[in-house]
């Protein structure tokens, strides 16, 4: 009972091969196949899949073990990186459906089974062998409980054995953490009394390497970020000073924002120089802070054309001091960015290709916002193409400008760039679209609705609309007075047109063509941070994708989107 015995009479399950034999000799061609092809993790599903085809392909049969394969072929591109990854940062899950449930002793609490090491099954010994390593060991059927380790960042790999079914659920969870994983599938059906090929068990928990490997830590780097946004952070990056322009002007880059940009400036940087874990150097946050003083310029500029009152649950500059000042100094944040990147400490080339980089970025984001502002002058219905260019220009160059002064702070090659403008072009609309749906359907939001920017929602309400709804929505984008019972109005309209769920999808393309774009990448360390990037900014509005088979129904079919309004279990991200 629960052990790979060759006499033992009972099938396998569906999907896996029927001996041990076969399974080491199709591992054996997948681990030939991975060493040619070099896949870098973490592979997206259209990637695996693709790999899973040539594997295929290579073997001219074995399409009964597809979705056996390709759990193998994600372990294999994962099995030089975990082994890098001390044991003390893994996690190791295990099946509850090892023992046998009439003569187990073990208790069941709300993480999981209190494994009592009977003897009775391998479970007992799989479990004191892994924690005598350092292995953290959970015994658990949900993916809940993993989901919540995963978000502490205390977990830096998974080792997991389940049953094909459940791989297949977990997959998602797993590919958007970027966390290198092994999977090792239960050999038989059944919640109960099933086994598990023990010398697979033992080959990935004890899988180690020498060197060691620092793995991106984003919580440490958005420490490290939040660090340089502090009164001595901000000193020691521009000096003291008492003028009152500068002093009104660090108060503004002090005041707590998410900090994206600069955070992916120093994560490319650490990605691509291969200093995970390291302190970032000083000529790398004077880039990042650039960045930021870029940005919050924008945000200056924005709130006096856009007449905002409040941001960050404060008065706005223009608020606080007038218009006068506030312009003054977006105009100076704008300088004190560019002095910042003439000042540091990297090569007239690297200086130059970041100048150009972020005088082209600055250049574009303009054009964007006085596309809006021309809407604003003279507003009218916009079509969701329409929308989604303005998004295009106003956001994604920010994204697009970080990545790419991230590289060239570590020097990288310029192919890089290309994927990095893809990322960060979808990446972009994506998380406008989410601003929209975070703006427009939060509190109160639908009673603003007459004085809306361009919105996506609106656009895609406008498209589908007719009738008396379609006249209202014009009247909205035309910026015409509202009506008393308007915020009920609307949100019956939306409901009933299914316009969030629209938006949602929309979102969800956008996030798809992000991971997409990494495919390109050669980085491991890099392609992991922007996925695991992806996952973080979008948490709370994440979906959760339906694998029913791991196999598309067509070529460049998207995968089934469940519940769009999946929320994730666990803290906060911190980043």
């Amino acid at each position: 009972m629960g052990k790979d015995q060759p006499g033992l009479a009972r099938p396998t399950q569906r999907g896996v091969p029927a001996t041990k034999r076969d399974r080491d000799h199709l591992l054996g061609e997948v681990r030939r196949y991975v060493a040619a092809a070099r896949p870098v993790p973490p592979l997206s599903y259209n990637e695996l899949y693709g790999h899973t085809k040539a594997v295929l392909q290579s073997l001219g049969d074995g399409k009964a073990w597809r979705n056996w394969l390709t759990v193998v072929i994600n372990n294999e591109t994962w099995r030089e990186r975990l082994a890098q990854v001390p044991y003390d940062r893994r996690l190791l899950l295990l099946p509850q459906c090892l023992r046998d449930p009439g003569e187990c002793p073990a208790a069941i609490d709300e993480l999981g089974l209190v494994c009592r090491s009977c003897g009775r099954c391998p479970t007992g010994e799989i479990k004191a062998e892994a924690e005598r390593l350092g292995y953290a060991v959970l015994i658990t059927e949900g993916t809940a409980v993993v989901s919540a380790l995963i978000r502490t960042g205390r977990i830096d790999a998974i080792v997991g054995i389940s049953c094909m079914e459940s791989l297949a659920k977990v997959f998602v969870m797993m590919e958007a953490a970027a966390i290198p994983a092994i999977a090792i599938p239960l050999l038989y059906d059944g919640c109960s009394e099933t086994a598990v090929d023990m010398d697979w068990v033992w080959d990935a928990v004890r899988l180690s390497s020498r060197e060691g490997v620092g793995w991106l830590d984003l919580d440490a780097l958005r420490r490290q970020v939040d660090a340089w946004f502090a009164p001595a952070g901000l000193d020691t990056l521009l000096g003291p000073t008492r003028d009152p322009t500068k002093e009104v002007a660090r108060g503004w880059l002090a005041l707590s924002g998410k900090r994206w940009r600069p955070f992916l400036v120093a994560g490319a940087y650490q990605a691509l120089a291969g200093a995970a874990g390291a302190p970032v150097p000083k000529a790398v946050q004077q880039v990042a802070l650039a960045v930021e003083c870029f940005h919050k310029a924008s945000l200056v500029h924005d709130d006096i054309e856009d007449d905002d009152a409040v941001r960050y649950g404060e008065k706005t500059l223009h608020e606080r001091y007038g218009v006068p000042l506030a312009l003054n100094v977006g105009d100076f944040l704008i300088g004190e960015g560019y002095d910042l990147i003439a000042r540091a400490e990297v090569s007239d080339r690297q200086k130059a290709e970041m100048l150009v980089t972020a005088s082209g970025g600055h250049r574009r984001l303009c054009l964007g916002q006085g596309r809006e502002l021309a809407w604003a002058r003279d507003p009218r219905p916009l079509g969701p193409a329409e929308v989604l260019g303005i998004f295009r220009d106003k956001t994604a160059p920010a994204f697009a400008v970080a990545l790419r002064l991230g590289a060239a702070c570590a020097d990288a090659d310029a192919g890089v760039g290309d994927a990095l403008d893809r990322y960060a072009e979808a990446l972009g609309i994506a998380y406008q679209i989410r601003d929209d749906l975070d703006d427009f359907l939060g509190s109160g939001a639908r009673s603003d609705a007459h004085s809306a920017r361009p919105s996506i929602l609106l656009a895609l309400a406008y498209e589908r609309a007719r009738g008396e709804d379609r006249d209202l929505l014009e009247s909205l984008w035309r910026r015409l007075p509202p009506s008393q019972d308007l915020p009920e109005r609307i949100g019956r309209i939306l409901e009933a047109l299914e316009v969030e769920e629209a938006a949602i999808a929309l979102m969800n393309r956008y996030k798809g063509e992000a991971v997409a774009a990494l495919e390109a990448l050669t980085s491991a360390d890099l392609k992991g941070l922007l996925r695991r990037v992806v996952g973080k900014i979008f948490d709370g509005l994440g979906e959760r994708i339906a694998i029913h088979d791991l196999e598309p129904q067509a070529a460049g079919d998207d995968l089934e989107v469940g519940d769009a309004r999946g929320r994730a279990i666990g803290a906060e991200p911190a980043a």
